[in-house]
């Protein structure tokens, strides 16, 4: 599947300009199909190619997006996803950094609540889930605590927020 989604930044809402609704239709054209041609695009939301390949630019600049390819995991060989809750002690920045390096991690997030951070995790299989808790999370400086969440089935997954 092709499509648009959110740059992963910490600090985005301090450097992310405002936008327009025109800029939106844009953004709302490419989540549809990322690969959409920019006079296609033009047409839809009434500006043309070269202006529409400016602002697209732009977004990609200021960090509002990414166009990228999006998988569905078990079809690349990835068999196994969970969300684990983890609990740290002291500052979550570093653990935070740290899990943010590991390429099974998919997205990071700080939360309030029963965990201090909530993260995705992919995974050929289930042993290398378990090494990946047992060796690489729980062994990291500050992990207090985790809670796992096997994803048995995957409903529904989009990327249309922010535009609706």
């Amino acid at each position: 599947m092709w499509g648009v989604a959110p740059r992963n930044s910490h600090d985005r809402r301090d450097r992310t300009p405002s936008i327009d609704s025109v800029s939106l239709a844009i953004i709302e054209q490419l989540q549809e199909d990322g690969r959409r041609p920019y006079a296609a695009i033009g047409k839809a939301v009434g500006l043309s190619e070269a202006a529409v390949r400016q602002r697209v630019q732009k977004l990609l600049d200021h960090g509002v997006m990414q166009i990228v390819a999006v998988t569905d995991p078990l079809t690349v060989g990835l068999r196994r996803q969970a969300m684990v809750g983890i609990n740290v002690e002291g500052d979550l920045d570093p653990v935070a950094d740290a899990l943010t390096a590991m390429e099974e991690v998919e997205y990071v997030v700080m939360t309030a609540g029963s965990f201090d951070l909530l993260i995705e995790i992919v995974c050929e299989d289930d042993d290398h889930l378990l090494e990946m808790i047992n060796k690489r999370i729980r062994t990291l400086p500050g992990v207090r605590t985790t809670e796992s969440f096997v994803y048995l089935k995957l409903r529904k997954q989009t990327y249309t927020w922010g535009t609706r």
